[in-house]
């Protein structure tokens, strides 16, 4: 953020308590020894819970995290007063005071998810005792702690992200009101020719990723992990596409070329987080294949259904972190009156160029954001292969290698599509050609794969040929293709 777009104070000041100058000493004293025992007991319960073995359970793994918590969340505000308290000052800088409010948030909703985690644990040990010990797997535990953190520090990331968008003044807003899409052409004559192919592309991709979900909801022959992850990537292809494609068909129609601002905001913000979740799902059956080859006989385990839904809920709390981080920091920049868009949509790259403010926070954060969120599931997606590879390598008949590889075949075509359009579209170097490249790309990217997905997994997996034909109502025609 520029230095012309921040608060113009540099600190806040901070009342406190209603307490008179003769009964500081008291309540100073009275504060200390609580955050003392607050820290000294929750302390003493972690160090029993770690040394002592017959606490070894789920209910005190969730009782530790959550006395940690609670030494933390203390700490966030009461040192600070007690200082204050001491030195007579009521001060607290502008940083200060975000950041202060940042693990406020983050520590208060972590609290709540842990206490949620302990509820489901009671629930599991009261009303089902005889699946207490497999429901709540050490896997399960750990996983519910981290999609705790991980969904506090979402909340957390938003409200300070807001907080901050609330300071910027008026003036520093953005001047325009729209931007233009050049779209793919230019020519009049190539109009109506791109408004029927894309047309008909976004209704197969609607139709077959419909068609997709409806025979995994439907069929009790495919409820298995790799189908429950396969019906959410669907949906978010569907609306990976929809976030695009009919604003583009609609300005194809009504020969315009403009999208408001807030509309540009709003469509980035969307294909971010259903880009990211196609990236995340992808990692996440490519584990379900990993732990389906190298670990058969824990595969029901692992995969139960608890963790599925837990790694599906996980996987849209990140996609929303890049999503909403890229998209608030967008709003701070101040945009000239070139407001043309090289691009059928909005993309962030060509929107940081046109901007005539300072976007070093912003293309930092791309930097970030894109080592962490792409470059994360596509390094998982990497190691699983390996691994499954390796395992594939020594089975000892030629038909048990084909058919553990037939398995992967489907998901990882779709990976090859899905990570080879996208490195095409933000990897490719600049030329006099790049933008013409990268629309073609992005193409791939975003309407070719999403379309291709329900046709790839159809074709090459015997179980979802079946399910659509049980469907459809026409089963051995679709079973004999």
């Amino acid at each position: 953020m520029g230095r012309d777009n921040k608060t113009s104070v540099s600190e806040f000041l901070l009342l406190g308590l209603p307490i008179r100058p003769q009964q500081q000493v008291l309540f100073y004293i009275l504060f200390l020894s609580v955050y003392l025992t607050t820290l000294f007991g929750n302390l003493l319960i972690i160090s029993l819970i770690r040394l002592d073995s017959r606490l070894h359970t789920p209910m005190y793994f969730f009782l530790s995290h959550l006395a940690f918590t609670d030494v933390c969340f203390s700490s966030v505000t009461t040192p600070k007063m007690l200082v204050n308290m001491q030195t007579g000052s009521q001060t607290i800088s502008y940083n200060g005071c975000i950041s202060q409010m940042y693990f406020f948030i983050f520590f208060t909703d972590l609290d709540s998810f842990l206490l949620t985690a302990m509820a489901y644990d009671r629930y599991v040990a009261i009303c089902h005792p005889l699946h207490y010990t497999t429901v709540m797997s050490q896997e399960l535990c750990i996983l519910l702690v981290i999609g705790s953190w991980i969904l506090s520090c979402a909340s957390s990331l938003t409200h300070i992200l807001l907080l901050a968008l609330l300071h910027m003044e008026q003036e520093n807003r953005t001047s325009i009101s729209e931007f233009i899409l050049l779209g793919l052409s230019e020519r009049p004559d190539q109009q109506r020719p791109l408004f029927g192919l894309f047309l008909v592309m976004y209704l197969i991709t609607v139709v077959g990723n419909l068609l997709i979900i409806l025979a995994i909801s439907c069929d009790s022959h495919v409820q298995s992990p790799m189908y429950f992850f396969l019906a959410n990537l669907s949906f978010a292809d569907i609306c990976f596409t929809s976030a695009s494609i009919p604003k583009m068909l609609v300005n194809i129609e009504t020969q315009q070329q403009t999208i408001s601002y807030v509309g540009c905001i709003t469509q980035l913000y969307f294909l971010l987080m259903f880009g990211g979740l196609d990236n995340l799902l992808l990692a996440a059956m490519a584990y379900d294949r990993y732990v389906a080859i190298c670990w058969p006989l824990h595969y029901t385990t692992v995969m139960s259904p608890q963790h599925c839904v837990l790694m599906l809920s996980v996987c849209w709390a990140l996609t929303n972190i890049p999503a909403l981080t890229h998209s608030i920091l967008l709003a701070h920049l101040d945009f000239c009156s070139h407001h043309a868009i090289p691009h059928f949509y909005c993309d962030i790259s060509p929107l940081l160029k046109l901007a005539c403010s300072d976007a070093h926070l912003n293309e930092l954060m791309v930097i970030i954001m894109g080592a962490i969120f792409l470059t994360g599931p596509l390094a998982l997606i990497v190691l699983s292969y390996a691994h499954i590879t390796s395992a594939i390598l020594g089975f000892s008949s030629p038909e048990g290698r084909w058919k553990a590889f037939s398995t992967c075949g489907s998901h990882l075509t779709v990976v090859l599509l899905f990570y080879g359009s996208l490195m095409g579209v933000y990897l490719f170097p600049s030329s006099s050609y790049s933008v013409q490249r990268e629309s073609s790309a992005a193409v791939l990217y975003m309407v070719v794969t999403p379309m291709m997905n329900p046709f790839i997994y159809s074709l090459r997996n015997r179980d979802m040929k079946g399910a659509l034909g049980r469907l459809l109502g026409n089963g051995k025609m679709l079973s004999s293709l």
